[in-house]
């Protein structure tokens, strides 16, 4: 199969990612953190090495403030609701994952407010407006790094600069660029970020982190054992235990230290300039047949590997499934979990399929593609 569906899960996944999940499985396979016997302290030790990792790639100062997590959106999670307070006003914009929206919708009925920031019909955000949407109890701005619709990148430093004038805290999602796109979180102004394993980090499904470089305070969300203070009746108090509450996904995290291994040998402008290069290919290609309705970005320096497209008079599911079925092409089509983004590029009630280029996509897969495209557009 030609897998174009990376925007999703990156696949496939190095082989030494592989291995060190069924090493993690078959030869330390314990409980971290929770016994002195040797092989509970290897896995405690491939855990804390991974927030190392995960620290050095993105430019935390202590990895004990790399909260290990499922996904991106847990991490969102925890920091949404774990920093908004009743009387709090947050921004956030309107391209952004209901991984974003639906926390902020669900703190309406505590009392927090909130201004969702419009784009422009390729995605892109104003850091201007931004400001703008800023009150006297805005306490935090939330955005994408990159658009999970239409690949657009977002000036993460411009709103990281602007919030600290403001004296707002800034928390970014990383889903579509953490492992492509450099993340700083000193140069950025990043206050928190929350990425996902199984993306652009290679790692498994299951995987992701919170990484946090500022002083305000989280509430947990859950509480439960952390191996620690076991007399405590209460959660601890002290990263990362207070937000890891039950034993870690340790294979998943084992793969994890891989991925992060792999990218971190690679280099990040290695990568991008791979998937750029891809990318190039794929939207000049496909602009040559007028029937192709390409979203987002003109310009190819303002987006990434996320390519939404449609065919005139077609619906993006059965594209989607023609694409699967008669080319072994896999995509996704539908409203990709951002109707607002969709909304914002004119698709609410069409859909779009969505192409995501990755760092082992060739640039025959995308030739084939485009290929498909123009032959089902003449159906």
């Amino acid at each position: 199969m030609i897998y174009l569906d990376n925007a999703a899960t990156t696949y496939p996944k190095p082989k030494s990612v592989y291995k060190n999940v069924m090493d993690a499985m078959t030869k330390y396979g314990a409980n971290p953190g929770r016994g002195s016997h040797a092989m509970a302290i290897e896995g405690a030790r491939v855990i804390y090495e991974t927030r190392e990792l995960l620290a050095e790639l993105f430019n935390l100062d202590d990895p004990m403030k790399v909260i290990l997590t499922f996904n991106a959106t847990d991490g969102l999670n925890m920091a949404i609701k774990g920093i908004l307070r009743p009387g709090d006003h947050v921004v956030t914009t309107a391209m952004e994952h209901n991984s974003v929206l639906r926390p902020i919708k669900e703190l309406e009925n505590i009392g927090v407010e909130n201004t969702i920031v419009s784009c422009s019909h390729e995605g892109k955000i104003n850091v201007q407006d931004i400001e703008a949407a800023i009150k006297t109890n805005t306490r935090m701005v939330v955005t994408t790094h990159v658009s999970n619709l239409t690949g657009t990148i977002f000036p993460i430093e411009k709103i990281g600069e602007m919030c600290k004038r403001r004296n707002v805290l800034y928390l970014v999602d990383g889903s579509q660029s953490a492992g492509v796109l450099e993340i700083d979180m000193q140069k950025q102004h990043i206050d928190f970020l929350a990425v996902p394993g199984h993306k652009g980090l290679l790692g498994p499904q299951g995987t992701g982190a919170l990484l946090i470089n500022s002083d305000a305070e989280i509430k947990e969300l859950k509480e439960g054992g952390t191996g620690s203070e076991s007399s405590n009746p209460h959660q601890p108090n002290f990263y990362p235990d207070k937000l890891e509450a039950g034993t870690h996904n340790l294979p998943g995290i084992a793969g994890l230290n891989a991925g992060l291994k792999y990218i971190l040998n690679k280099g990040t402008k290695s990568i991008l300039s791979h998937e750029k290069n891809i990318l190039e290919t794929f939207i000049n290609e496909m602009r040559k047949n007028p029937k192709i309705v390409i979203y987002g970005p003109e310009d190819i320096n303002d987006r990434s590997g996320v390519v939404p497209v449609n065919i005139a008079g077609m619906d993006s599911s059965e594209v989607a499934y023609i694409l699967d079925t008669e080319y072994n092409i896999a995509v996704r089509p539908g409203l990709h979990c951002a109707p607002l983004a969709h909304k914002t590029i004119g698709t609410e009630n069409i859909g779009a399929v969505r192409f995501g280029i990755g760092p082992f996509t060739k640039r025959s897969d995308v030739i084939a593609a485009v290929k498909a495209l123009n032959e089902i557009s003449e159906r």
